[in-house]
C-alpha cells in the first residue's frame, strides 16, 4: 500500500498481465501456427549453422566466427521472447513476473544492440576484404575477433543495464496490464505511476548512439564497397562481390525497415491499428533470426559444402 498526497491509496502489484492481441482473438489463432514455424526454422538454421562451423575444422576462419556469434544472439533472442508468446497464444499464460519481465527487457535490448554491432564488424570485414584483399588475412585475425567479441559485449552490456533499472526502479500502483505481447520498455514504464521522463530519453538517446551508429558505419562500409566492386575489371568479379554482399545488405536494410516501420507506426498510433506494432515487435525477434543463418550462411559455398560433409558423415 502507497498514500499519495491526494488521498488516495494504491496498491502494490505483484506481477504483469501481457495483453497479446486480446482484442483480435482471430490474430492469436492466424499467428500461432506461423509464429511456431518460424521460431522451429530459426532454431533450427542457427543450430545447423553453429554444429557446421564448430566440426568443419576448413571454417574455423574469422568470418565464419562472427556468423556463429549472430547465430548464438538470434538463438538468445528467439528463446526469451517467442516461447513466453506461444504459451500465451495456445495456453492463454498472460502472466509475467516482475524480475522475469524485467530480465527479459533487458536481454531483449542487450542482445539486439548486439546483434546491430555485430553485423557492423561483419560489414567492416567484407569492407576489407574487398577493399583491402591483399591485407585481409593481416588485419582480420582471431585476435581481432577477439577483440571485436569483448567490444561488443562490453559496449552492449553496459549501455543497455540503465534500461530495465530505470523501469524497475519506478513505482507500479494499480495498472498491471502490458499492452504488449512482450516486456517493451516504454509499454511497462507508462503503467507506473512515477515520472517516466528520464526513461524516454535514455531509451531515445541508447537507441540512437547504438543501433544508429552501427546503421551509418554498415551503410557507409556498403558504400565503399559498391565503389570498389565497381572498379573491378576481372571478368565476373562483380557480380560475385555484388552477390556476396547484396544478400548481406539486403538483409541489414530489411532489418533497419521494420525498425524504421515500428518507429512511424509507433508516431501515427492514431491512425493504425494499436495491434500493428505489437506484431511487428514480435515479427522483428523472429523473422531476421531465421534469415540471417539462410543469407549469411547457407549462400555461402564453403558453408554449404561443409552442411553436405556432415549429412554425409551422418548417414
Amino acid at each position: 500500500m502507497r498514500a499519495h498526497q491526494n488521498g488516495t491509496i494504491s496498491t502494490d502489484v505483484s506481477n504483469f498481465l501481457l495483453n497479446c492481441f486480446v482484442r483480435s482473438p482471430v490474430w492469436q489463432r492466424w499467428l500461432s501456427l506461423p509464429l511456431s514455424l518460424l521460431f522451429l526454422l530459426a532454431m533450427g538454421a542457427n543450430a545447423t549453422l553453429l554444429i557446421t562451423i564448430r566440426l568443419e575444422a576448413a571454417l574455423h576462419q574469422p568470418m565464419y566466427y562472427l556468423l556463429s556469434l549472430l547465430s548464438l544472439l538470434d538463438i538468445v533472442l528467439c528463446l526469451t521472447v517467442i516461447p513466453k508468446v506461444l504459451a500465451i497464444f495456445w495456453f492463454d499464460l498472460r502472466s509475467i513476473s516482475f524480475s522475469a519481465c524485467f530480465l527479459q527487457m533487458y536481454i531483449m535490448n542487450c542482445f539486439q544492440a548486439m546483434e546491430s554491432c555485430t553485423f557492423m564488424v561483419m560489414a567492416y570485414d567484407r569492407y576489407v576484404a574487398i577493399c583491402h584483399p591483399l591485407r585481409y588475412p593481416s588485419i582480420i585475425t582471431d585476435q581481432f575477433v577477439v577483440k571485436a567479441a569483448i567490444f561488443i559485449l562490453a559496449r552492449n552490456i553496459f549501455m543497455t543495464v540503465p534500461i530495465p533499472i530505470l523501469s524497475a526502479r519506478l513505482y507500479y500502483c494499480g495498472k498491471n496490464v502490458i499492452e504488449n505481447c512482450i516486456c517493451a520498455n516504454m509499454f511497462v514504464s507508462r503503467l507506473s505511476c512515477d515520472d517516466v521522463t528520464i526513461n524516454r530519453i535514455y531509451q531515445f538517446a541508447a537507441g540512437w548512439t547504438l543501433l544508429g551508429s552501427d546503421l551509418v558505419l554498415i551503410f557507409l562500409s556498403y558504400i565503399f564497397i559498391l565503389r570498389a566492386v565497381l572498379r573491378l575489371k576481372a571478368e565476373g568479379a562483380v557480380a560475385k562481390a555484388l552477390s556476396t554482399c547484396g544478400s548481406h545488405f539486403i538483409l541489414i536494410l530489411f532489418l533497419s525497415t521494420i525498425l524504421l516501420v515500428f518507429v512511424l507506426t509507433h508516431v501515427a498510433k492514431k491512425q493504425v491499428s494499436p495491434d500493428v506494432p505489437v506484431l511487428l515487435n514480435v515479427l522483428h525477434h523472429v523473422i531476421p533470426a531465421a534469415l540471417n543463418p539462410i543469407v549469411y550462411g547457407v549462400r555461402t559455398q564453403e558453408i554449404k559444402q561443409g552442411i553436405q560433409r556432415l549429412l554425409k558423415k551422418g548417414l
